[in-house]
């Protein structure tokens, strides 16, 4: 049987992150990708220029479409700009009864551009959140949707954790690239306790894409049938592995993207 893992997210022109970081990663690591483009950005390795919403009935329309003729093994969702986008999403999910989702709640581009609307957040925290077998905030993206400050420490990053889990999501993976220090650490906290996820930081300006290509390396994970730490962990090993390669790309002026295809494209890099 060919695993299927669908991505629900905004398309970025530029290639590095969204739609195409989602669909160069579930081709990567061995799975069919299906997409629902919730915007289109105008977009490269510099910033984001433009965004253009999908209006969301033809958002469900999509999920209607892919749904209801393919064999979907999990989702990944990524940039929903506003509240009826949203709102289409989670009632997408639940007519087509879909319990493997991995939220990425994507709410400012690596440029430091907003992909959120304010007043989405708190649809976002209410009707989406329960939603997710895996919610995978930043240390700036937990902190928002808990209205709070950053998490500063391993304490810090366990309480908010925890706060998030109380959200409704069924496990959170706090990632820590933001923090300071030579080393990433993530944590993963599901009823199974904390599970710390350790790597050494990569210097390079090359992380667009990152927090996308995560979320969707689990949802493919997932999506082969992996149990959950350990598509999470495979995922972060992924992920590490494409940071360090991405400097053997040459793409753009700004923020280029990791290198997906770091393990297929040998002796190919620009």
């Amino acid at each position: 049987m060919t695993a299927i893992a669908v991505t629900i997210a905004g398309s970025d022109s530029g290639g590095g992150a969204g739609i195409q970081a989602d669909l160069k990663t579930f081709s990567a690591l061995g799975v069919y990708g299906a997409s629902v483009i919730t915007a289109l950005t105008a977009q490269n390795t510099r910033g984001v220029t433009g965004i253009h919403e999908t209006p969301p009935d033809f958002v469900r329309a999509q999920m209607d479409a892919v749904f209801s003729d393919l064999a979907v093994n999990a989702v990944k969702i990524g940039m929903l700009a506003n509240p009826e986008v949203i709102r289409a999403v989670a009632d997408g999910l639940e007519a087509w009864r879909q319990t493997v989702v991995v939220l990425d709640p994507v709410m400012i581009a690596a440029s430091g551009d907003p992909l959120l609307r304010e007043e989405a957040v708190a649809t976002l925290r209410e009707v989406l959140i329960p939603r997710a077998l895996v919610l995978t905030p930043n240390l700036p993206e937990a902190a928002r949707l808990l209205e709070t400050g950053p998490a500063d420490g391993k304490d810090a990053m366990l309480a908010q954790a925890k706060a998030l889990m109380d959200l409704g999501a069924h496990s959170v993976l706090l990632k820590g690239g933001h923090a300071d220090g030579p080393e990433s650490v993530d944590l993963f906290l599901s009823n199974a306790g904390p599970l710390w996820l350790t790597a050494r930081r990569h210097p390079t300006q090359n992380t667009h894409g990152t927090g996308c290509t995560l979320s969707s390396a689990i949802a493919a994970g997932l999506a082969k049938g992996l149990h959950l730490e350990e598509a999470v962990a495979e995922a972060k090993r992924y992920v590490t592995d494409a940071i360090v390669a991405a400097d053997g790309l040459k793409i753009g002026h700004g923020h280029g993207p990791v290198h997906h295809f770091h393990s297929l494209w040998k002796g190919l890099h620009a």
